[in-house]
């Protein structure tokens, strides 16, 4: 076994074609390191729905220019099974954009080279920019496809490879499954032709078209007074942030100086993600030295948006789901039509506001691939800071786009002598407090997930919180309205529950929310002490039933 696992490592070394990668193996392997080679080698990181992610590292089940070819080279191969013509002028293209993390840029050109060297055309963003952008140009450029190298807000030692295809969304099965067996088939790099030159690096043309575009998000008469305090938590979306907002017109965002350049080390921060404890801590300083109507966070990679609001004495994060409901509530009062979409694990609130609108609404399955694939879409949201504004330009979440409505909507209510927390508060009276919290379990084996599911399926809970469960869903079995996938929904009086393994994280994930009436504004300091400690118990209950 040792013996097989060896010639393993010593093959992948023989055609690795990063110097950097191979040193790291090969003195792995001359330590005779075994663990860890196993733990390079026990699989090989799986092409799913959101792509590939990994730690960056030698071995296929690390994120590497190895794993980074093979994944081209398959995505390449189902393009052209799937009519993607090649050759000469007509040749079908792929955009390729990248983030500032380490690697990037690397994992760009060489998925550029793969696909010149498959007889596709290659065209690669001038530099490091939003994922938003990127998902743009995929449509704008009349794309087959797209890549985006990104690992998200995922820690520093990690990156990523998010697929699209031509309508601009993200795969979703049996895309994923297609694309990975076309990965597997993949014998050798030497089978893969990589060619030195032969694609396009775009202009700022694409940029241009992008920032065109999200004027189309405002009102043409609204205000534009709203004053910001803005981190870019050492991601890419400062340039592009502060281009779309000088075009709109609103005040030049305050920058959390610490954190406006690009770096793939995140000094600052534990994790690059502003819902994660301490993240926010340098934006509130710089909100309390400043005093903005808000605050405004952007991820790694722009694609999601953080808001924040003086609440009394200080500054607190809204919730995703508030910040979610606030900028429907929004689209409803400048007379929005289509469908509003979100997420299962997203608040519930969504459906009734767009009730009360007599719009369409729908529920998804996780993420914007499912999301942005709903028919006559006008908005869509997710919980973990993911919106989309503006779905006829970008079909997937966008933290620019996003920022700039929720300062538009911030801008209208100063007008009014009014503020975001008003609002939620108008919203909470007319369709009930809807509260929502999360128990996020993260794990170093992965085995702690698969057994905490396997315990609530076998042994379901009949109440949680002192409240009786009155619909139990195992959905991996599907729904009439939802594909299958490895979660359990509880429906409660009052409350709703979603337990799932994170699709892009070693979490465990569960979103937890409870629903209480409030008659009036008075009335709603009570409703909030009800629902924090609903959601206590909900926690500690949901904890117990899981075995955590």
């Amino acid at each position: 076994m040792q013996d097989e696992l060896i010639a393993k490592a010593k093959a992948w070394l023989a055609e690795d074609p990063d110097p950097r990668t191979r040193e790291e193996l090969a003195g792995l392997l001359d330590a005779g390191d075994v663990p860890e080679l196993r733990a390079r080698f026990s699989g090989t990181l799986q092409f799913g729905t959101a792509g590939l992610r990994g730690e960056l590292g030698a071995g296929p089940m690390r994120m590497n220019r190895s794993v980074v070819i093979r994944a081209a080279a398959g995505l390449a191969a189902y393009l052209r099974k799937h009519g993607a013509s090649h050759g000469g002028d007509e040749a079908a293209l792929v955009v390729i954009g990248y983030d500032a993390r380490h690697m990037s840029a690397d994992f760009a050109r060489d998925t550029a080279a793969v696909v010149t060297g498959a007889g596709l055309r290659a065209a690669v963003l001038p530099r490091p920019l939003p994922t938003p952008v990127l998902a743009f140009a995929i449509r704008h450029l009349g794309a087959v496809a797209g890549v985006e190298v990104t690992a998200s807000h995922n820690p520093p030692r990690d990156n990523g490879y998010k697929v699209y295809l031509g309508d601009g969304s993200q795969i979703v099965p049996p895309a994923d499954a297609e694309i990975a067996a076309e990965i597997d088939a993949i014998a050798s790099l030497d089978d893969v032709p990589r060619p030195e030159s032969g694609w396009q690096t775009l202009d700022d043309s694409v940029l241009e078209a992008y920032l065109a575009r999200t004027d189309a998000v405002l009102d043409a008469d609204s205000p534009r007074t709203a004053r910001t305090v803005y981190t870019a938590m050492h991601g890419v979306g400062r340039d592009v942030l502060l281009a779309a907002f000088a075009r709109a017109g609103f005040p030049e965002p305050v920058l959390v100086a610490e954190q406006a350049d690009p770096d793939p080390d995140f000094p600052t921060v534990a994790f690059p993600n502003p819902e994660e404890p301490g993240a926010m801590d340098l934006a509130f300083a710089r909100a309390r030295a400043t005093d903005p109507d808000l605050v405004i966070a952007n991820d790694p990679d722009a694609d999601r948006c953080a808001v924040a609001v003086r609440d009394g004495a200080d500054w607190r994060m809204l919730r995703g789901d508030e910040v979610g409901s606030l900028l429907a509530a929004h689209l409803v009062g400048r007379g929005a039509t289509g469908t509003f979409a979100e997420s299962i694990v997203s608040s519930s609130l969504l459906g009734r506001i767009a009730e009360s609108a007599k719009l369409p609404y729908e529920e998804t399955l996780t993420g914007f691939k499912w999301i942005a694939r709903v028919d006559g879409l006008r908005y869509g949201y997710e919980e973990a800071l993911g919106y989309c504004v503006d779905p006829q330009g970008v079909r997937d979440k966008d933290g620019i786009t996003a920022a700039l409505l929720i300062t538009e909507l911030a801008s209208v209510l100063k007008e009014r002598g009014r503020t975001l927390l008003d609002l939620l508060d108008d919203l909470a009276v007319e369709h009930g407090l809807h509260a929502t919290d999360q128990l996020s379990v993260r794990v170093e084996d992965l085995s702690v997930i698969s057994d905490a599911m396997r315990r609530l399926r076998e042994q379901p809970p009949t109440g949680l919180a002192g409240l009786a469960i009155t619909r139990a869903e195992d959905l991996t079995r599907g729904t009439d309205r939802l594909p299958p996938t490895d979660g359990l929904r509880y429906t409660l009086d009052g409350a709703r529950v979603v337990v799932r393994p994170s699709g892009t994280e070693p979490k465990l994930k569960c979103y937890l929310e409870v629903v209480v009436p409030a008659a009036d504004r008075a009335a709603l300091p009570a409703a909030r002490t009800r629902a924090a400690e609903l959601l206590a118990a909900l926690k500690r209950d949901l904890s117990a039933a899981a075995g955590l």
